[in-house]
């Protein structure tokens, strides 16, 4: 179980409130090439990071890659700057096994804005002991390039920060760096939050996750929260095909690159009438 400290973490709320200033600023400023910027860094932030490596790749093991690709999707996703991979993966395996009950980092049922952003303010947010990593995550902390990159998450934010600034200057940093980080942000918590308040639910888990199909759009497919409760390890989240679900698609793309094997993915036995998970690698 995990101990909700309602203590506020002052670093978290400070950055939050200069990241939503600066991100409020950039509305007035305005180019192409930062708007740009913000959309092709969201998307490699939030699908290939967050989605693909963060989420699907290191906390369920939904599909295998190569180590280089594995170590690119994973530094992507640091430039969300949501904590270090494994504080993060340590809390999404603790909301897992506490899903919605005492001991879930950031349910609704402890209050809507405490799930949104109050846990990354007054909660555990990637903020866990090493003792805690060593139960959730021992994997990821035998990898020494993690171990390092879980300490330093910020470092390649930082760079791309100054890269921007030196190619584009303050207007690019406004829009790619905290303009976007903002939206990012919020997109994340709002699977947290939004897909354990409202949507369908084509499962019966047993705690409040929902398909939402808004959050989903905003999340690269992570808002198909039912599905992915039902059969966490499942590479894909939408299970129909209206279902959109951007990172199952850069999953399949790798898939026929030769570059991703051991697919887990769900699929409809029509004889069983049921959803059954396969792994495939062809």
């Amino acid at each position: 179980m995990v101990e909700q400290k309602r203590e506020i973490k002052w670093g978290n709320a400070i950055f939050l409130i200069i990241t939503h200033a600066a991100a409020i600023a950039a509305f007035f400023f305005f180019s192409w090439p930062a708007v740009i910027s913000a959309a092709v860094l969201y998307w490699i932030a939030g699908s290939l990071g967050i989605g693909m490596g963060f989420h699907r790749l290191l906390a369920h093991r939904g599909y295998r890659v190569p180590k280089v690709i594995e170590y690119f999707l994973v530094v992507c996703g640091t430039l969300a700057i949501e904590g270090g991979p494994i504080q993060w993966v340590t809390t999404h395996r603790i909301h897992h096994a506490h899903t919605d009950k005492n001991g879930d980092p950031h349910t609704p049922r402890d209050g809507r804005w405490w799930s949104h952003v109050g846990w990354i303010v007054m909660g555990t947010a990637q903020d866990h002991d090493l003792s805690t990593l060593r139960r959730y995550a021992p994997d990821l902390l035998k990898d020494p390039f993690y171990a390092w990159l879980n300490r330093f998450y910020y470092v390649p934010l930082i760079v791309l920060g100054l890269v921007l600034l030196v190619c584009g200057g303050w207007t690019v940093v406004l829009w790619g760096i905290f303009l976007r980080v903002t939206l990012g942000l919020h997109a994340t918590w709002l699977v947290n939050s939004a897909t354990h308040l409202w949507g369908s639910r084509r499962f019966d888990t047993g705690e409040d996750s929902r398909n939402s199909w808004w959050v989903a759009l905003l999340t690269f497919g992570e808002g198909w929260h039912n599905n992915h409760h039902a059969h966490p390890t499942s590479s894909r989240h939408g299970f129909k095909w209206y279902e959109i679900d951007f990172n199952w698609w850069g999953i399949r793309m790798l898939q026929l690159l030769g570059l991703a094997r051991s697919i887990k993915r769900v699929r409809f036995v029509a004889p069983a009438k049921s959803w059954q998970l396969v792994t495939t690698n062809g």
